[in-house]
């Protein structure tokens, strides 16, 4: 006879911007865990956000479910404080108060994001849309959220982020952003030390995600094609990877150790022991020291 190890069964999650990518793994890893998993963001059945992908709460929910949790899908848009303090009084109200895990995934700068000017060349109201997409949203769930956690006096904040170094990353909006989300957790982490809640940011590495997927031309069956464009998409990593990451966290009884810190999966997987999809092990900075640095220099340290 099996039996299976749900870890995280009982817990509550909310995994804000989990209607694709890294906010999907997360939460179907979370699910498979055994979590409960309030599923939030602008894309459901009833509509698509102005992002126009077909990916909607509704179904992340359902893979949530089917992987052995509880998913709960709840049209948010995060950049509403209302909206969102809603979301929390109705989470506070469905679990008694409870809830373990708040994961801040929203992004939605893809569209944003100018990688051909510098600064002083790009559209101003375009740059500080984003920052209000992908580091004010953060902010405005943390207010409204953190005070379930710190009643109970114990928790996981997680800021999902792209690279754990001060490395500049490409465009100076998006560098603000991913960067400033690391910082989003170091603050989290030390107004929230007293109270036994952890904060901590984490990265994946190369991204396997729907949206990279299109712009390979591929699917996840037959994506190994993407490599004749671009060599490094070799070393890539499904959206799971990430969640699997989350998911040891979040079941970790010493995470409280790792608060403050800025974490990514290539250093993770080596601790936890998870696997991404398919078995692998993808870890992108090792690929880096080996292929990339050279070109564009050293990674960088954590922060």
């Amino acid at each position: 006879m099996t039996i299976e190890i749900r870890p995280l069964a009982g817990t509550v999650a909310l995994v804000a911007g989990g209607t694709r990518g890294g906010g999907r793994g997360i939460a179907v890893e979370l699910g498979a865990a055994g979590a409960t998993v309030y599923v939030t963001g602008r894309s459901s059945t009833a509509g698509r956000s102005d992002l126009d992908r077909p990916e909607t709460i509704e179904e992340t929910a359902a893979r949530v479910t089917a992987a052995g949790g509880l998913g709960i899908p709840v049209r948010t848009d995060h950049s509403s404080p209302q909206e969102v303090r809603a979301l929390v009084d109705r989470i506070a109200a469905e679990q008694d108060g409870r809830l373990d895990l708040l994961v801040n995934s929203v992004w939605g700068g893809d569209a944003l994001t100018d990688w051909e000017h510098p600064l002083w060349e790009q559209d101003l109201d375009t740059g500080l849309r984003l920052l209000r997409r992908a580091v004010e949203t953060h902010v405005i769930t943390s207010r409204h959220a953190l005070p379930l956690m710190v009643a109970r006096g114990s928790g996981l904040v997680v800021e999902v982020t792209d690279g754990n170094t001060a490395r500049y990353r490409g465009s100076f909006f998006y560098d603000l952003a991913k960067s400033t989300v690391i910082r989003l957790a170091v603050a989290q982490a030390a107004e929230l030390k007293p109270h036994g809640v952890a904060a901590v940011a984490i990265t994946p590495g190369f991204l396997r995600s729907e949206a990279m997927l299109d712009h390979f031309g591929v699917t996840e069956a037959n994506w190994r094609d993407g490599v004749a464009k671009d060599p490094d998409f070799a070393h890539s990593e499904t959206p799971a990877y990430l969640g699997r990451a989350v998911a040891a966290l979040a079941a970790d009884p010493a995470v409280m150790a790792k608060s403050g810190r800025a974490l990514a999966t290539w250093g993770l997987y080596r601790e936890y022991g998870f696997t991404d999809a398919d078995g692998t092990q993808p870890d992108f900075a090792a690929h880096w020291a080996e292929s990339l640095e050279g070109q564009y220099g050293p990674l960088g340290d954590p922060l």
